[in-house]
Formats: structure tokens, C-alpha cells, sequence
């Protein structure tokens, strides 16, 4: 029986070890030899294990050494660089933003001006209505209502009112509108002028002319607001 337990190969804890063996004890190997499932401690398995674990750490501790080992003047002058390109576009932002409300601001203002113009222009038509059918320009009346007509343009036409007339002109489709069409041969006095006083006829170049302005058209800034309306001949 003893034999046979001799020679058993699993020997526990407290068996004596086989005469020319030595224990885990007397081989260095120590308490944790058998806790490692028989293999050593510090074993080529645990060194990579370890190994991994290490890798993580050192790439981190390697970062904070870069940034740790920095001249500190170095430092401080990357921060002032940092701040002062923050800082300029921020500044770049805020002109930018600046501009574009002056130019809304600019374009609601020009908007603005162009609806009370257009607003007014019926106000004129109805004056040169009344000063043309005037029964007695000489009369008291009929001077006061030349003046305010004509003082009322001039503050207009101050302000960047134009007014277009374009009788005898040729036909420009951009600031004239055409309702009708007149013989070559017929002579039209001039709405306003003398007696005598008629439209031109086309010149050498063939282009059809204006011969009547039924409505005056007016430019507000060098902007058409509303074209002429005019009849045309040739």
C-alpha cells in the first residue's frame, strides 16, 4: 500500500517528495506554485498579460511626459496664439455681421423709400392732370397750383425723383410702355407746349419713336419705379 502511494503521480500538500527531488520550497518555485496551476510564477503567459496591461499605461504616461516635459514660457506662448486666433475671428465674425446689418438695414430703408414713391406718383398724375386743363393758367388759382406742382417736384427730384418725358425720343422698351401705335405721317402736338409744337418723327435709323406720353414714368436712384406710357411712331 505504501509502494502504491508512492507512486502516485499527484503528491498533495504535505506528502514528502521522492528521494533527489526537491520540494517547491528548496526550488525557489514558491507558495504560489501550485495556486498557478503548476507553472511557475512570472511565466512567459503572465509576462505577455502583463505586457498588454503595461502598453495602455505607458501610451497615456507617455502623453502626460510630453506635455509635463514642455518649457513652461513654451506653453504659455502656444496659449497666446491659441487665444489671439480665437480672438481674431471672433473679431472677423463680429464685422462680418456688422456689415451684413448695415446692409440689411440699408435695403429696408431703400425698400421703404421706393413704396412711398410709388405711393405718391398718383399724387403727381392727378397735379398734371389739372395743371394741363388749367381754364385760366393767369388765374389765382391756376398760379398756385403751378407752383405747389412744380415745388413739390423739385423737393422730389431732390431726394433722386426723375421724371421721364420721353416725347420725341426713341422707343426704349426698359423705361417706356407702348399702348398704341401712330402714323408715320400724323403730326401730334406736344401735351403742355405751344401751338404748333408736335412729337418728332423717326429719324434715319428707322426706330420707332415716341409720339405721345399718356402718362409720365419716373426713375427713383436710377431705378424705372414705373415706365412711361406713350404711344409710338414708325
Amino acid at each position: 500500500m505504501n509502494g502504491n502511494d508512492q507512486s502516485d503521480g499527484n503528491v498533495g500538500p504535505g506528502a514528502e517528495w521522492p528521494p533527489g527531488s526537491s520540494s517547491p520550497e528548496d526550488s525557489g518555485l514558491g507558495p504560489d506554485y501550485e495556486a498557478h496551476g503548476g507553472v511557475p510564477e512570472g511565466s512567459e503567459s503572465d509576462e505577455v498579460a502583463d505586457a498588454e496591461i503595461l502598453d495602455a499605461a505607458d501610451v497615456s504616461a507617455a502623453v502626460d511626459d510630453v506635455f509635463a516635459g514642455d518649457d513652461p514660457l513654451a506653453l504659455a506662448l502656444n496659449q497666446r496664439d491659441e487665444y489671439l486666433d480665437s480672438l481674431r475671428r471672433l473679431q472677423a465674425e463680429f464685422e462680418n455681421y456688422k456689415k451684413r446689418v448695415v446692409k440689411q438695414q440699408s435695403d429696408q430703408m431703400a425698400r421703404a423709400a421706393v413704396s412711398l414713391v410709388e405711393k405718391v406718383l398718383p399724387v403727381l398724375d392727378t397735379l398734371d392732370l389739372a395743371t394741363q386743363h388749367l381754364g385760366d393758367p393767369g388765374s389765382a388759382d391756376g398760379r398756385a397750383l403751378v407752383a405747389v406742382t412744380s415745388q413739390l417736384h423739385d423737393v422730389l427730384a431732390k431726394e433722386g425723383l426723375e421724371r421721364i418725358d420721353p416725347l420725341g425720343q426713341e422707343f426704349d422698351p426698359n423705361a417706356h410702355e407702348a399702348v398704341g401705335h401712330l402714323p408715320a405721317d400724323e403730326a401730334e402736338a406736344v401735351p403742355g407746349g405751344d401751338a404748333g409744337d408736335v412729337a418728332a418723327v423717326p429719324g434715319a435709323t428707322g426706330e420707332p419713336v415716341v409720339g405721345q406720353v399718356m402718362r409720365a414714368g419716373y426713375r427713383w436712384r436710377g431705378t424705372v419705379v414705373r415706365p412711361a406710357m406713350v404711344m409710338v411712331r414708325g
